[in-house]
């Protein structure tokens, strides 16, 4: 009898080593977490983390695992919440993008959550990592169309990687690990509205959300909790409730041979992924050019389908909030003519209401090319027109942001971002300092690693 998806899956979680991962990949989960934990350093003073953290507090609870940066101690699913939302809330976290998208960093907190509750040492949680990469990526490649066109959320995908992860770090067998799967596979599939239309701190929830209960599953499946073994290919099972059209070899074939988590791909922006190509393309035509925003007739974006739908969604047009700010190409294109930047601070509540940006942002119009569409995932071709009201005109065209592995970010470019997302709350020595310990993280458990992240 032919064993199943989620049975195959648990015997290379359970039997891969931190001595089987080569020294490069071993380095790309360094760099991965210094650019999550700089993420989660500057969401610090965000509305949502300070609300899902106080709720947290509030419950109380063992004091199993801490708070990125704050030091509070909560029960490891609490803990596992709270640091995956400060890792996602600014949209400036990893992207990986085939046929559906997703932001495997949002799954590092539940090595860390878990591997501190056990005393675990960092090695383990660097192994539990590479699992995290490798099976989120690889679930972005098994559905043709993925399930983001089918109208679901990518939450969807990460509730069977999350007890991946932390069933990794408890130490559970092939059977518990599938146990694992089956139960959070069972009851955490996400509609697509939290990216749809009119955005809502959700945006950024759903996901950490499918993280905190797989970390819950995992333990469930430790005490002998069963879950469903045929999640994903049996009667009502994931590949039956979403439809035909599977790529069981993108999911399962080749593990172990190269790693999956040496093609995903950082954010130079905090913007929703899709917009990075057309900014690159904006900033480097109105720098080049020194175009300001009141010199400006009209910018026209060239771009797939799937990027118009999301990106130019009338709600888009007059965002109210950060969360739809950021997914929002006409907004970032207008804070670009107006700043010749994108930081963090283009959706600050001042930015919200710069009376320049509503000047200029309905110039901005978007249309969808078939051809481009063709070149996707492959490339995230964009061309840009920007015509100026005196009659010049201006076009770039690129194919792939910064920060994808073709244009990869380099050490100093990830320094430039840490330090940027960190500068409220750590002086540039403890900067320094956090970034020794980051790089050297197989030296440390996980509990001392925790507690030397503290701000």
């Amino acid at each position: 009898m032919e064993k199943s998806i989620s049975r195959q899956i648990a015997e290379f979680a359970v039997s891969l080593r931190y001595e089987d991962l080569p020294e490069a990949v071993v380095f790309e989960v360094k760099r991965y977490l210094y650019d999550s934990i700089g993420c989660a350093y500057g969401a610090t003073h965000t509305k949502d983390v300070g609300i899902i953290r106080d709720l947290c507090e509030e419950m109380g609870g063992a004091e199993e695992a801490t708070v990125l940066g704050f030091g509070d101690k909560l029960p490891a699913v609490n803990a596992t919440l709270v640091n995956s939302l400060m890792i996602r809330a600014l949209d400036f976290n990893d992207i990986y993008w085939k046929e559906d998208p997703s932001h495997p960093s949002d799954l590092i907190p539940a090595a860390l959550a878990v591997g501190e509750k056990v005393n675990a040492s960092m090695k383990s949680a660097i192994t539990a990592i590479v699992l995290a990469y490798e099976f989120e990526q690889r679930l972005c490649e098994f559905a043709v169309p993925g399930v983001r066109e089918r109208k679901w959320h990518h939450a969807t995908l990460t509730q069977f990687v999350s007890p991946i992860v932390a069933g990794k770090m408890l130490g559970l067998g092939v059977d518990q690990m599938v146990n694992a799967i089956g139960i959070n596979g069972s009851h955490n599939h996400t509609i697509g509205c939290p990216t749809a239309g009119k955005l809502t701190m959700m945006k950024n929830t759903v996901d950490p959300m499918a993280v905190q209960t797989g970390v819950f599953a995992a333990m469930m499946a430790q005490r002998g909790y069963s879950g469903t073994e045929a999640v994903f290919e049996g009667k009502e099972g994931l590949m039956d409730v979403y439809g035909p059209d599977w790529n069981l070899d993108k999911l399962l074939g080749g593990l172990g041979e190269s790693y999956r988590i040496l093609s995903c791909s950082m954010k130079a922006f905090p913007t929703e992924a899709l917009t990075h190509t057309h900014l690159s393309c904006v900033l480097k035509v109105v720098t080049e050019n020194d175009i300001t925003y009141d010199q400006i007739e009209q910018v026209k974006v060239t771009t797939i389908a799937r990027a118009c739908d999301i990106l130019f969604d009338p709600h888009k047009y007059r965002p109210d909030s950060r969360e739809t700010a950021d997914h929002s190409l006409p907004y970032c294109i207008a804070a670009c003519l107006v700043d010749h930047k994108i930081t963090t601070q283009s959706f600050s509540d001042e930015k919200l209401r710069d009376s320049r940006i509503w000047e200029v942002i309905d110039r901005i119009k978007g249309e969808a090319s078939e051809e481009f569409e063709r070149m996707f995932p492959a490339k995230q071709p964009s061309r840009v027109v920007v015509r100026t009201k005196d009659g010049r005109e201006f076009s770039e065209y690129l194919e792939y942001p910064k920060g994808d592995p073709r244009e990869p970010m380099t050490l100093e470019d990830l320094e430039n971002k840490f330090n940027a997302l960190s500068a409220k709350i750590l002086n540039a020595e403890a900067q320094r300092t956090k970034k020794e310990i980051i790089f050297s993280a197989e030296q440390y458990s996980v509990r001392d690693f925790m507690k030397a992240l503290i701000i």
